[in-house]
């Protein structure tokens, strides 16, 4: 079953006028309390947005105007505090990998729910943080636009695995003396 919603995860950028539930949105949040987090230090927070001025706003923020045409977004930030501090300049890789191992998670979720979204990571960070009150601090690292598809997303371009794995260094297409399939 999580190879299909793999497969059918799309970037979503025109959606329906249909408001989903957003006990819904709440549950598929809860699946990013479950990524893997450095040294087991929590760090990320979420914003549910569904007030229509912020929502215009961040679509200002972000130009990215299809923003402005849903009902809500999730705002994923992250507190850098305990994870630099245990793990230094390390602490700044961790924090971008664990949100988005959470934000994977949210993706995931959101799918198998029959929700759509887009992963937005570019809009003028003083912006959203003021539109949110979200302190200095504070990190946003992504921008989630929810609702429904307005149409059933394209096929996308799949890569071919053969060009982009390797076996013990890089550019090594071959692996050296592959395992015995038992019968």
């Amino acid at each position: 079953m999580i190879d299909k919603i793999i497969q059918a995860r799309r970037s979503v950028r025109k959606f329906k006028l249909d408001k989903p539930d957003w006990r819904t949105i709440i549950d598929c949040i809860d699946a990013m309390r479950y990524a893997p987090m450095a040294g087991n230090n929590f760090s990320l927070k979420f914003i549910l947005v569904d007030d229509e001025k912020k929502i215009h706003e961040m679509a200002e923020a972000s130009q990215q105007d299809f923003l402005g045409d849903v009902k809500y977004i999730v705002v994923v930030c992250t507190t850098p505090g305990r994870t630099e501090t245990a793990y230094e300049d390390r602490g700044k890789n961790y924090l971008k990998q664990q949100a988005g191992a959470a934000i994977q998670n949210f993706l995931l979720k959101l799918t198998e729910e029959g929700l759509a979204t887009c992963w937005v990571g570019h809009f003028v960070d003083e912006q959203i943080k003021d539109i949110l009150s979200i302190p200095k601090d504070i990190q946003v690292e992504a921008l989630l636009p929810i609702g429904y598809a307005f149409k059933k997303p394209e096929q996308k371009r799949i890569i071919d695995l053969d060009a982009v794995l390797y076996f013990n260094k890089y550019g090594n297409k071959k692996m050296n003396n592959p395992p015995k399939l038992s019968a």
